[in-house]
């Protein structure tokens, strides 16, 4: 039974056979039903997500969008945007129901995103998480790793709302977000029916110590980048354990082979992109548990030696919760999640005032 069950397709075989999760990286409904068939649990959307699900699904949408406008004749088209980015999590957390009901709400989560413009308001972010919560039965709210997200990350969790740090990138996040859910939890009474999750976005690490290299005129080994993020995973994961905390963490972010692969066997969940489960499934990249592996020394110790912004990223007192706003890949990816939100209700836009030109 186990050998056909695996035989399945490796993002299969990876979660039949190991403690790894997986989740799809998008809300679209096409997509959704490939992972689950494929053994994903979970799933999560964002501003640059619904973006995409709306181009690839607009016809499946229009009618609906044009109804939505009807029937809210003062809405803005932020408003509008934000019934949309509601609905499509919605439809898709309905094809997550009987993962949810099968694990007894531990599993089969869809992960709704706050708007990436609260990063700074606290409030605003319960307030949000706290009507995300309560749209479905198997929501769970993303909320970002910035300082304000923190506070809102304790508050949320203390009034029960499960919780998905997003914008996260380094240990000193993932540690501070763990804190805060216990903090939360202690003062809810405990964790029953709770699942939290810690989001490390592997890839957008990567991403930005390229980019800082570059800057500073460092040249770096081809390819050190690239065990950068899951240097990371793999330095909280044991934290996490030795300090008890029950967040679970995810890595997102997905660049190479290495993100699924060198993660295989933590007790962790990986939200995969859609193009890279085709990738994966159709790779001979042999599924054994690797996540205990080290990153080779050689790359661990040129990224110490030659990246400052990685020590910052690497080390669990590397930064301070203040100066998690003004971290490069934190600024990047706030900037690309308002980008992507804007460009979604500019598309709003187009429905509710076509161009008469």
């Amino acid at each position: 039974m186990n050998v056909h069950i695996a035989a399945k397709s490796p993002l299969h075989e990876t979660v039949t056979t190991t403690a790894t999760d997986y989740w799809n990286d998008s809300c679209s409904i096409e997509e959704l039903q490939y992972a689950i068939e494929n053994g994903a649990v979970g799933a999560t959307s964002n501003p640059t997500i619904v973006g995409e699900v709306l181009q690839k699904e607009l016809p499946l949408w229009r009618d609906r969008i044009e109804q939505l406008i009807a029937a809210s004749p003062v809405a803005t088209e932020d408003e509008i945007a934000w019934q949309l980015i509601e609905e499509m999590a919605v439809k898709a957390s309905q094809l997550l129901l009987p993962v949810f009901e099968r694990e007894g709400g531990l599993k089969g989560r869809l992960s709704i995103q706050t708007s990436p413009k609260l990063y700074r308001d606290a409030d605003r972010l319960v307030e949000q998480g706290l009507r995300f919560a309560g749209l479905a039965p198997n929501m769970q709210v993303k909320v970002p790793a910035t300082r304000a997200g923190i506070a809102a990350i304790e508050e949320l969790t203390a009034q029960g709302v499960n919780v998905n740090a997003t914008v996260c990138f380094t240990v000193p996040q993932a540690l501070a977000v763990g804190e805060a859910v216990e903090r939360g939890l202690e003062r809810r009474g405990g964790a029953s029916g709770m699942s939290p999750v810690c989001t490390i976005m592997v890839g957008r690490l990567d991403d930005w110590l390229e980019i800082a290299a570059a800057k500073s005129g460092t040249l770096l080994t081809p390819g050190v980048v690239n065990w950068a993020g899951i240097a990371c995973a793999k330095r909280a994961y044991p934290i996490y354990r030795e300090r008890g905390f029950r967040t679970r963490l995810l890595a997102a972010a997905y660049r190479n082979h290495l993100h699924w692969s060198e993660l295989i066997g933590g007790d962790i969940v990986l939200t995969i992109p859609h193009k890279w489960q085709l990738l994966f499934n159709a790779s001979d990249v042999e599924v054994v548990p690797r996540f205990d592996n080290p990153v080779p020394a050689e790359a661990l110790d040129e990224l110490r030696a030659r990246s400052p912004e990685f020590l910052r990223a690497y080390e669990p007192d590397g930064m301070t919760v203040d100066e998690f706003d003004g971290y490069g890949a934190t600024v990047r990816t706030l900037r690309g999640f308002i980008a992507s939100y804007q460009d979604l209700v500019a598309a709003i836009r187009d429905f509710m005032l076509p161009s008469p030109d």
